[in-house]
């Protein structure tokens, strides 16, 4: 069953339990264990979130989408900016380690491990998702 859970928007500053279930996803065939390992994955990745508001101009928010038939290889992570330049200097000022980082050690705490943490997270931005799909995130990650 594939999950995609859209997104870990800010509210304000800081990231809110706001989750907007894609139309794709259908909660009612995930079995209990993955409803709770979802639920698992969405709490530590708003920490995830929360840190990297205040650590990373332009960061916006991030979303995990994954098929629990397939776990963890298909778990992916996709953090977001608002621009490419602030991704870029993301990249530059050597957040990217930094944050995968964070993320392998929060999933690990939960018996998660991300064996090639490149593989599984993803950046883009919200200037690349308006551009070539006019802003529709349900697209463009589906």
């Amino acid at each position: 069953m594939l999950s995609k859970t859209l997104p870990y928007r800010p509210s304000g500053k800081q990231c809110g339990k706001q989750n907007i279930k894609l139309a794709a996803l259908n909660e009612t065939n995930m079995r209990k264990t993955d409803k709770k390992t979802d639920n698992q994955i969405r709490i530590l990745l708003t920490e995830v979130c929360n840190h990297a508001l205040e650590a990373y101009p332009g960061f916006q928010w991030l979303t995990h989408l994954v098929d629990y038939s397939h776990f963890p290889d298909s778990l992916k992570v996709v953090c977001v900016f608002d621009t490419n330049v602030n991704l870029s200097h993301f990249y530059d000022a050597a957040g990217k380690p930094v944050l995968e980082a964070l993320i392998v050690k929060k999933l690990a705490a939960v018996d998660i491990r991300l064996n090639r943490p490149s593989a599984h997270i993803a950046y883009d931005t919200e200037e690349n998702c308006e551009r070539e799909n006019q802003g529709k995130w349900a697209h463009r990650l589906g």
